[in-house]
């Protein structure tokens, strides 16, 4: 499933050819994705400005220029495509057509159909279902290292299903959970309620820098992700844990391997000697 850097490259790669466009028409190709799209989905949208294509968590934000809100989530295998001309025919996952009246397409496109796409208002997002309980975003100003170990106080889980749940903080998958722990020496096993305030400093830093690498290389392709321009990401040649079981601690004179275990139904990455 994409994580935050993913969907941020989605939101900067639409950004140009979105923000400010006025869609000329929505062209639904399906009634329901992983939930039913809104009966009023076309006509909410057509005619209407996008504002400001904004981002939470793993959700695209399209805040049109009457307060309506289009919420969008690209599921296990979503991923949106720009057609700057005439748009090739529609295949079977093609499911919705953007289409501005600067004749631009973007072309969602979903063949597992875990994607979602509804609709709100402005001034009641925050109180939507799909945000309400979201824990800040962590590139947002709002995650620090003390706003992070008063969220992990007192409890019992291990610090990666802590990380993993979005009411902790929103947006962080599998990948980068352990990438972060990785580079702040904390183990995945470790108690969350241990991890006080300066190895949550030391966490909080290295989430920033992988998801900032991480959107910076356009996002880790391992499966479906491409840029809307049709570009993989390339973090996977980064990554320092994540599927190297077996290989020795890189940039490490610890003299561990990299372990790989299961914690939730989700395999873990990590060095058991460098991450305490």
């Amino acid at each position: 499933m994409p994580e935050l850097p993913e969907v941020e490259t989605v939101r900067r790669g639409l950004a140009p050819v979105l923000e400010g466009a006025v869609l000329a028409d929505v062209i639904l190709r399906r009634e329901t994705l992983r939930v039913p799209i809104p009966a009023d989905f076309r006509a909410r949208l057509s005619g209407n400005r996008i504002r400001r294509l904004g981002r939470r968590a793993k959700y695209l934000l399209f805040e049109m220029a009457d307060g309506t809100v289009a919420i969008g989530h690209l599921g296990m295998s979503g991923h949106m495509k720009i057609f700057r001309g005439p748009p090739s025919a529609p295949e079977k996952h093609d499911h919705i057509d953007f289409v501005t009246e600067a004749g631009v397409t973007v072309r969602f496109t979903d063949p597992r159909r875990f994607g979602l796409f509804v609709l709100d208002r402005v001034e009641t997002l925050d109180e939507h279902p799909l945000m309400r309980h979201l824990g800040p975003d962590p590139l947002s100003n709002d995650f620090s290292g003390p706003t992070l170990a008063e969220r992990l106080a007192g409890r019992a889980t291990p610090i990666k299903a802590a990380l993993l749940d979005q009411k902790t903080v929103a947006g962080l998958g599998n990948i980068y959970v352990c990438e972060s722990l990785f580079r702040a020496g904390i183990s995945p096993r470790r108690l969350a309620r241990t991890v006080g305030e300066a190895r949550a400093e030391r966490l909080v830093s290295a989430i920033r820098d992988v998801l900032g690498e991480a959107i910076a290389a356009g996002g880790t392709t391992l499966r479906d992700h491409v840029s809307p321009e049709g570009e993989l990401g390339y973090f996977a040649q980064s990554l320092k844990v994540y599927g190297h079981e077996g290989e020795s601690c890189p940039g490490c004179d610890c003299g561990g391997v990299i372990k790989r275990i299961v914690q939730g139904g989700r395999s873990t990455f990590f060095c058991a000697t460098r991450q305490r």
